[in-house]
């Protein structure tokens, strides 16, 4: 058995007994013991990835969060989420254990949380989507003052999306490192302007590499030269340097997977996972469908809905009219290339080529490397 797999299975266990603590009175009827689980056979492994494990046993989640995630952080996630003033936009965790108030227990170093169940977003319903939901879902957490929320055990840690793309940049170094001979010598775009640096006019006149052309070791170059692009506090390596002007409560990682409907299945829409939620820039929690939208892979409406109920909720992440790309830029570069990243890491890593939705991404990092940081397509205004 895999330790993942031995991961979810204890965790299946510890769902079962969370969902159904013991009796405060004690059954000793001859026919206890043989008293078949009301919920046998429900659980569910939601998702069993590096970053998490999820489990759902009847109207409970439980979720196994990251080894070596930061306890005390993620306590003051859950007590925001938990917070009277998130009511109706973040879905509020349940202690895992009845008689205790703690909202965070442990499995061999990882802390698990628990969360009643949501109905997630069909997937096979592209058309249904909840873009309008879920931008007026963040254009509220972004109103709450993020000072104001009383009862955590600590200051609000930052949000974690910068941090997000910089693990992504570096699990693409590692997966291409693993590779083999064909992708070992990863590019250094920093190292290659100290050693040979461009004489006037020599790099506008060297042709950028044909998009979704060439070894995979062209594509890593064209993805860290777009990391490479961005201000350090996107890259997680100067935090204090981001604009504090817009310091907000922010979600740290949307995309449609962090919606449910709660109470199942009919109820409101609601935001999940707390993990990268802080302090931060809020268009950062734009920038997925932002960058989507730049790609491509977004429709010009869809993105025209998201961004219009945005700013009717009274969003501050972005003016209430005119040109949203002056704050938008710098974040949507920053999840083109943390998409990028992983979508060559998995390539790397199961030895394929990449697939057209991951190049429609790479393809935006070789537009990104060859334009100044901070120009915009026009008809992507």
């Amino acid at each position: 058995m895999t330790v993942s797999a031995s991961a979810a299975t204890e965790l299946e266990a510890l769902a079962r007994r969370l969902a159904h603590p013991p009796h405060t009175a004690p059954d000793d009827s001859p026919n206890a013991a043989a008293r078949p689980d009301p919920c046998a056979g429900a659980s569910t492994v939601l998702a069993d990835r590096a970053d998490g494990v999820v489990v759902r046993h009847g109207d409970l989640v439980v979720k196994a969060h990251a080894p070596g995630t930061d306890t005390a952080a993620l306590g003051i996630r859950l007590r925001v989420a938990a917070n009277r003033r998130l009511t109706g936009i973040l879905l509020p965790p349940r202690p895992p254990l009845a008689q205790e108030r703690s909202l965070v227990t442990d499995l061999h170093g990882r802390p698990v949380s628990a969360w009643p169940y949501g109905t997630p977003v069909d997937p096979e319903r592209p058309d249904a989507a909840p873009w309008e939901e879920a931008a007026t879902l963040l254009a509220r957490l972004h109103r709450v003052p993020a000072d104001r929320i009383e009862g955590l055990p600590g200051p609000l840690p930052p949000m974690r999306g910068p941090a997000k793309a910089a693990r992504a940049v570096a699990r693409m170094r590692a997966a291409c490192l693993a590779r083999g001979p064909e992708t070992h010598a990863v590019p250094d775009p920093e190292r290659d302007a100290r050693e040979t640096p461009p004489r006037p006019g020599r790099e506008q006149a060297r042709p950028a590499p044909d998009p979704g052309a060439g070894p995979l070791h062209e594509v890593v170059r064209a993805v860290l030269r777009a990391w490479h692009a961005l201000p350090p506090w996107a890259r997680d390596e100067s935090p204090g340097t981001a604009p504090a002007a817009t310091a907000r409560l922010c979600h740290g990682d949307l995309h449609l997977g962090q919606l449910v409907r709660h109470p199942a299945p009919d109820g409101p829409w609601l935001l999940i996972d707390v993990d990268d939620l802080g302090t931060g820039d809020p268009a950062w929690d734009l920038a997925r469908p932002a960058a989507w939208f730049a790609a491509g892979l977004l429709a010009p409406e869809v993105w025209a809905r998201f961004l219009g109920a945005y700013r009717a909720a009274g969003g501050p992440a972005v003016p209430a009219a005119g040109d949203p790309w002056p704050q938008l830029d710098v974040p949507a570069r920053a999840l083109t290339v943390q998409t990028a990243a992983l979508a060559v890491a998995r390539a790397a890593a199961e030895h394929r080529d990449l697939d057209e939705v991951e190049r429609l991404m790479t393809d935006s990092c070789y537009r990104i490397a060859a334009q100044s940081p901070r120009s915009v397509p026009e008809s992507r205004k």
